[in-house]
């Protein structure tokens, strides 16, 4: 199904000129499996896509949700991807993604200002004339862009969205790195007294899955957001994007930390460690090993991953500044909601 939609105000004569432009080479098309390697190519060249965008990605827990993905085309190519399904919690709400960190308007650069504003119009009519009363948006944060490409928080705004949700991660400019606090420094020397080694090894996966599924279970009551199956099922989809570094004392393993490459970034996805590997602070040259691997993919941020709950509103702040000690600062991930 393609559609194009109206605008929902009266602009002025040039707006409505400009709009005219734009609603006549832009439309919104659902999408289908037939045109999975168009999407692809769409990630790929896109300037704000990801690992995470590709429909070999979102496809691993495809029965879990309802897809409602859609395109955007314009006269003669596809310009952006709109990665989303039904809301699992309410069928009245699209989101994009409820099964990604973030999702939104993926695109290739060419849809920007007044282009931007109309093609969330019409993605935003495309999922009303289905009955859908609220679109949930997932904004890619900025320092996932390969260049600047935050128009559609400007449109968002436009269209009298508002945010519902602001969580708070911490991320490390590679190119200028922050103050590393002095523990950081005691740490890190604690782990080579004790003689941890930090390396790459996916060999190890299942081992780190124990710790990790232990550390949530007794800390927080929760489990890892995805099962040992589907992410060993994602490695072999993403052999170089997804990385596992782990720690070991005299070839035991103590600890481990779980990375996945995504554009500009490379995001710690998760981390734990046993007992006697947070003894001897073994997390610390894990990170620094990590560090030195986003370095080497020519990665221009190293993400620590969110400090927030609560939809954002509860920071845990000893996380926080302990992520921040190694130099980071804050980075915003923000969603929006907006009535159809």
């Amino acid at each position: 199904m393609v559609i194009s939609c109206p605008q929902r105000s009266e602009p002025g004569a040039g707006q409505q000129n400009a709009a005219q432009r734009v609603d006549s080479v832009l439309a919104v098309q659902s999408y289908e499996s037939r045109y999975e390697d168009a999407w692809e190519d769409l990630v790929t060249r896109s300037v704000n896509g990801n690992m995470m965008h590709t429909r070999r990605f979102i496809s691993y827990h495809r029965d879990r949700f309802r897809d409602r993905s859609v395109m955007v085309r314009n006269r003669t190519r596809l310009v952006g991807v709109f990665p989303a399904a039904e809301d699992p919690v309410n069928p009245t709400a699209v989101v994009s993604h409820p099964g990604l960190t973030f999702g939104g308007l993926v695109h290739d650069g060419s849809i920007r200002g007044a282009s931007m504003i109309h093609a969330l119009q019409q993605v935003a009519g495309y999922y009303s004339s289905f009955g859908y009363r609220h679109l949930r948006y997932k904004a890619v944060p900025a320092i996932y862009h390969s260049v600047p490409a935050e128009d559609d928080k400007y449109a968002l705004f436009s269209l009298n969205a508002h945010r519902y949700q602001c969580d708070l991660s911490v991320a490390l400019n590679l190119a200028r790195r922050g103050r590393v606090s002095q523990r950081r420094s005691h740490s890190l020397r604690r782990a080579g007294r004790a003689e941890v080694s930090a390396v790459t090894s996916w060999a190890e996966i299942a081992g780190f899955w124990e710790i990790l599924q232990m550390n949530l279970a007794k800390r927080h009551s929760a489990y890892p957001v995805h099962s040992l199956d589907e992410i060993c099922l994602l490695h072999e989809r993403f052999p170089d994007e997804i990385v596992l570094i782990i720690a070991t004392i005299d070839g035991a393993l103590v600890g481990g930390t779980l990375l996945f490459a995504m554009g500009p970034v490379l995001r710690a996805q998760y981390t734990a460690t046993t007992r006697q590997g947070r003894a001897v602070s073994a997390t610390d040259p894990m990170i620094e090993h990590g560090l030195k691997v986003a370095c080497e993919r020519g990665c221009t941020f190293f993400d620590f991953g969110g400090c927030t709950s609560d939809e954002g509103r509860d920071l845990n702040q000893d996380l926080y500044y302990f992520k921040a000690s190694f130099g980071g600062g804050g980075v915003v991930y923000e969603q929006y909601d907006c009535d159809l």
